[in-house]
């Protein structure tokens, strides 16, 4: 099967194949072919990492009609981050189709030039809840010819305290013939959204719907005194020669402080967190992608829009603070078919928190005694 047989153009296979981005995953095949045949409601569970992105993005940009300047898509991300990636994705799809135009708005950007640039033709509109109410309590977009809405990372919306405004936008958008949410998990507040704005037919395509982890990521585990951690994350990036990975604390000011450790013991790296100003966010993500460093520190709120190719691990230097945020920290690696690994640096009480995790999630931990 390939993307050809799926229904989607030849110009948009050409732009596919030069991302190297030749056989559709179990969501693209299942998804693709479903979200073409016109309007439909559609949900989506599927763990991160699995190529939601296309499988959303290129039935839409099947229906967009070039020749009507007008916004025609709507897509809604919970960060910045994923929103520009979503963006930059659809963009190098089109590379060899007609021109079709996609606008990334979100905050902590001067809502003056993304006005401005909204004014400049648009069909797709890919944005952060907040940031796109702003927008049209300010009449500087018209949502009234979207035909397509798509909530991508819907529960990780939820969790960042967006459901008024989830609510909000989808009854902006009454005459709206798809609407298509993706989803890792569904917490009781998705199933609700579900209940009020999707049609009662909608379909629901669930991947590998007994886990909720990538099964090509290896979980381990390694138990040590919080102040032995520091020493151990460095015997580990010594191991992983030219590797590239994520490190993961649970606050601004961990991830700040660690940076500055790994700097000063010479570590090539950088680190992102809510308190940098989105030009030095963008400049660390630059830095990462283009390997110019080789491992980042995050947040978690702050790595949802990490979608770099060919990451070998992720370090969770401290636990985060749900089981969802485990699954979101630990997608960033075995992306794209490939394996990959998530270590945990834990204390002994912290043991218990993983146990959670391997009941909740359905995976499994492996102990190891040393990093090599």
């Amino acid at each position: 099967m390939d993307f050809k047989e799926l229904g989607i153009s030849s110009g948009l296979v050409k732009g596919l194949t030069e991302m190297n981005i030749l056989t559709p995953s179990d969501i693209q095949q299942k998804m693709i072919p479903l979200l073409m045949q016109g309007s439909t409601d559609v949900v989506g569970q599927a763990q991160t990492g699995t190529g939601k992105t296309a499988a959303f993005g290129l039935p839409l940009l099947e229906q967009i009609d070039a020749n009507n300047g007008v916004i025609q898509g709507l897509i809604l991300c919970p960060t910045r981050e994923l929103g520009k990636q979503v963006a930059k994705q659809l963009f190098k799809y089109t590379k060899y189709s007609t021109q079709i135009f996609t606008e990334a708005v979100y905050g902590g950007e001067h809502i003056d030039r993304q006005i401005v640039a909204l004014k400049r033709t648009t069909h797709i509109v890919v944005a952060t809840p907040g940031r796109l109410i702003d927008l049209v309590e300010k009449k500087a977009l018209d949502l009234s010819n979207v035909k397509t809405i798509i909530l991508d990372e819907a529960d990780e919306m939820l969790s960042m305290g967006f459901k008024k405004e989830l609510n909000q936008i989808l009854n902006f958008l009454p005459k709206v013939e798809n609407k298509w949410l993706f989803s890792a998990t569904m917490p009781q507040g998705i199933q609700e959204i579900i209940a009020e704005h999707l049609s009662k037919d909608y379909e629901n395509i669930k991947i590998n719907p007994d886990s909720k982890v990538n099964k090509k990521i290896d979980h381990r585990y390694l138990i040590c005194e919080d102040d032995a951690k520091l020493n151990i994350l460095l015997q580990f990036l010594k191991t992983e020669h030219k590797n590239r990975g994520v490190i993961f604390c649970k606050t601004k000011a961990a991830t700040k402080k660690l940076t500055k450790q790994l700097i000063a013991k010479n570590i090539s790296v950088d680190g992102i967190h809510g308190d940098l100003l989105q030009k030095e966010r963008d400049k660390a993500m630059r830095a990462f992608k283009g390997k110019k460093v080789q491992f980042l520190v995050s947040t978690d709120v702050a790595a949802r829009g990490i979608d770099v190719e060919g990451l070998s691990f992720v370090v969770h230097y401290q636990l985060p603070e749900s089981d969802e945020y485990y699954i979101h920290r630990s997608g960033r690696t075995a992306r794209a078919g490939k394996g990959g690994v998530s270590l945990c640096l834990v204390n002994a009480k912290e043991v218990k928190t993983l146990r959670n995790y391997e009941r909740t999630l359905a995976i499994g931990f492996k102990q190891v005694r040393e990093v090599k």
